[in-house]
């Protein structure tokens, strides 16, 4: 085979390459970033548009599925070869199990997580972005906090509201206990009349969201993977000092 015949055969294999890693972003919009100068492995999970749940939504909605996110974040837990996971968050909310779903696997990883909300994350996507080690917002980035919404169903028990109270605490707790904010104050804030037009609840913008605890920092992607590399490198030696120790 001549000079040129290789060089061809491995650019073709290089565009295979390309190829598959578009169609896997198409896809479920998850991919490794591992260029950077430590050579860190990194998964990417977007968190877009709305959260599916149990029931498949209009072709022409940009969903995230969380059958696709649930199985992913296990395989992250399992694998060796990565080292932290960035999420990028830009969601309107969606199904209440699926979302809270996805965060508590989040918050289970063991690897180090950053999330970044860009445009926005609203509803169920809040615990979505507490859900990890540290948290960034972009300065224009919004976070909506209101009480779970039921759309079309007319609620003629007690037991009902007994049923959305239990899940609304479950996702208040899940927050509280994963950011800075105090559990009265998140309530407070999800139960205010004044702020959203025709809705009850709150927007917090960009630092808005950090000065009531609910974000770690104001910051945009440069940030957001600097702190990760940062956690990721004391983990490395924290590991590295428990494998000496070992040995001694």
């Amino acid at each position: 085979m001549g000079k040129n015949e290789n060089e061809n055969e491995k650019e073709k294999v290089k565009e295979e390459v390309q190829e598959k890693k578009d169609e896997k972003i198409k896809a479920t919009g998850q991919i490794t970033l591992d260029k950077n100068k430590s050579n860190y492995k990194i998964h990417l999970l977007s968190i877009i548009g709305e959260i599916e749940g149990h029931e498949c939504l209009p072709p022409n909605t940009k969903t995230t599925k969380y059958e696709h996110v649930l199985p992913n974040m296990a395989s992250i837990e399992d694998s060796d070869e990565v080292d932290g996971v960035l999420i990028i968050i830009n969601t309107v909310g969606g199904d209440v199990e699926s979302g809270l779903a996805i965060a508590e696997m989040i918050a289970s990883l063991s690897k180090p997580t950053v999330s970044l909300v860009l445009g926005g994350s609203h509803s169920i996507g809040v615990p979505l972005a507490v859900a990890t080690d540290y948290s960034f917002i972009v300065p224009s980035g919004t976070m909506i906090i209101h009480p779970v919404r039921v759309n079309g169903l007319v609620i003629g028990v007690p037991q009902t509201f007994d049923y959305f109270k239990i899940i609304q605490d479950r996702i208040l707790k899940f927050i509280a206990d994963h950011c800075k904010i105090e559990a009265e104050r998140l309530e407070k804030l999800m139960m205010e009349t004044g702020i959203l037009t025709k809705d009850v609840g709150t927007i917090l913008v960009g630092g808005e969201a950090v000065e009531e605890g609910l974000i770690d920092e104001v910051g945009g992607i440069k940030d957001a993977l600097k702190k990760l590399y940062l956690m990721i490198g004391e983990e490395k030696g924290t590991e590295e000092s428990k494998e000496e120790e070992k040995l001694e």
